[in-house]
């Protein structure tokens, strides 16, 4: 499983090496950071994490016969003398050519799937390049339309899909259409079933509040929501909707929740799963996960950063590896 390290200035080389040591992790897979060697030593003597390092340039060269931790090399050297805590364009450069290398990886079937610990969007844009999250940067590395790949926040038995994600709530309103409420309603009924679940059940919620009261607080639901959702119905899919987001939560009859907007199931996850959600990209040809939380600027270097979100994704994927029969752990 390749592990993206992430943001080189933030927490995300810690929080993969914390995995890539973590006794459960090494028995569910075989852990595989992409970083450059300096910036993941740096870390790992700023933090206290006692490690040895096994530099590979292939997957192919690793070994996991050792207890020592094992590095495909991705030479970024200008992100290893960026200050913790900084936005700077060099460690956005870098936080995506680790996550890149590891896409060309698992595209080559050289590796599973990839995890990718937290980017800094601010220092993506510091270095000019255009990121709307990881989703999008999944589709265009995979060669996927990205309108066909969604993130789905994992945590225990709960699964939220959005709809639309990082933009503008008023740029998002005009995204929610029939067809794309239809298109996230069937890729998570695949994925889902990608992940083992024979038969899910999906619950959908409104975008309005109360699911727009019958229309006394908006239209969207009759109009775009409750159509797509007795089209996808018809076509066999076992989803209904829509509920209010603010109640659909509690329910427990169902696999998982496709939401409208960011913040209508980043705000329940973080909530209920604070700093251990996995994101999964759904919909792409490759297994990848992420992290649900930030580079935590604040706290880099120090040794504080807690792994369980990253093993939380670690966890999901190396899970949907298994049922899809890809060799993880052998």
């Amino acid at each position: 499983m390749a592990i993206a390290a992430g943001d080189a200035a933030g927490i995300g080389p810690e929080i993969s090496l914390k995995a890539a040591i973590d006794p459960g992790v090494n028995c569910l897979c075989k852990p595989l950071i992409v970083c450059d060697p300096d910036v993941l030593a740096r870390q790992a003597k700023s933090c206290g994490i006692a490690a040895e390092f096994q530099i590979v340039t292939s997957v192919a060269a690793a070994d996991w016969s050792g207890g020592h931790v094992n590095v495909l090399t991705c030479p970024q050297p200008e992100a290893a003398t960026v200050a913790f805590g900084t936005n700077h364009a060099a460690s956005g450069r870098a936080s995506l050519a680790f996550a890149r290398k590891a896409i060309r990886a698992a595209l080559a079937g050289a590796v599973a799937g990839v995890v990718a610990a937290p980017q800094n969007e601010t220092s993506i844009a510091l270095a000019g390049i255009p990121f709307d999250g990881h989703p999008s940067l999944v589709a265009r590395e995979t060669g996927t339309d990205p309108d066909d790949v969604h993130m789905m926040l994992c945590f225990g038995a709960m699964r939220i899909v959005h709809c639309t994600l990082h933009v503008s709530v008023r740029a998002a309103l005009d995204m929610i259409t029939r067809e794309r409420v239809g298109r996230v309603i069937a890729a998570t009924d695949r994925a889902l079933r990608r992940l083992g679940i024979l038969e899910p059940t999906i619950a959908v919620s409104g975008l309005n509040p109360h699911a727009g009261e019958g229309g006394l607080f908006g239209t969207e639901e009759n109009d775009i929501i409750a159509p797509a959702v007795r089209g996808a119905a018809a076509g066999g899919i076992r989803v209904s909707g829509p509920f209010g987001a603010d109640t659909m939560f509690h329910r427990r009859d169902v696999d998982a929740f496709v939401v409208m907007l960011h913040d209508q199931g980043h705000i329940a996850a973080k909530l209920m799963a604070p700093s251990a959600s996995a994101a999964l990209s759904i919909g792409s040809p490759i297994l990848f996960a992420s992290v649900a939380h930030g580079s935590a600027h604040d706290i880099a270097g120090k040794g504080l950063a807690d792994p369980a979100a990253m093993i939380e994704a670690i966890t999901q994927l190396a899970g949907a590896a298994a049922i899809a029969g890809l060799p993880v752990a052998e």
